[in-house]
């Protein structure tokens, strides 16, 4: 693939991320695990072995996941904050999927923060650096670098963004006859 000049980099990551749909953060999420553990008094529970999240549209999996809670209960259930997930974490949206090191998904901002390693992958269209914050609101998508590599992957090979910190991506070009 030939290099494209930044204005039309730019102008890609500005299409793709208007073109995703608001998400519903008020939908309830379902979680399942392998293990958990309730920590009431610290109004948290952690999860553990093969973690998946979904939340209308989007899943989030991960080794590991903190929920933390505000100790209010409304229709039955404890009114989650927040949640922290680390090892491998995979975030599933329509049309994009970011992968990480280590997520954060902060309900009461709408905010989902990743670390460690990323990539985010949408129509033919990938970015890489070492974090990642997408607004679930407005659907903007922001990817910083870092001269700080990211530590291995759960399954066993080496994270890192570019040499100097700098974001990467590769985007598709319209095809001419």
């Amino acid at each position: 693939m030939r290099s494209l000049p930044l204005i039309v980099l730019i102008a890609a990551l500005a299409s793709a991320a208007d073109g995703q749909s608001r998400h519903n953060s008020d939908a309830p999420i379902n979680l399942s695990a392998d293990h958990v553990e309730l920590q009431d008094k610290a109004n948290r529970a952690i999860f553990t072995g093969g973690v998946s999240v979904r939340q209308a549209e989007m899943t989030l999996d991960a080794a590991r996941m903190t929920v933390t809670y505000t100790g209010q209960i409304a229709d039955g259930s404890p009114q989650i904050s927040r949640l922290d997930a680390s090892g491998n974490v995979v975030v599933t949206r329509p049309d994009q999927t970011a992968r990480g090191q280590y997520g954060i998904y902060d309900l009461n901002r709408r905010v989902i923060t990743m670390l460690g390693g990323v990539r985010l992958t949408q129509q033919g269209n990938t970015v890489n650096g070492s974090r990642l914050t997408i607004n679930l609101d407005t659907g903007r998508a922001v990817i910083d670098g870092s001269s700080v590599a990211g530590g291995g992957s759960a399954g066993g090979g080496a994270t890192s963004t570019a040499p100097g910190g700098r974001v990467t991506g590769t985007f598709s070009v319209p095809k001419r006859n």
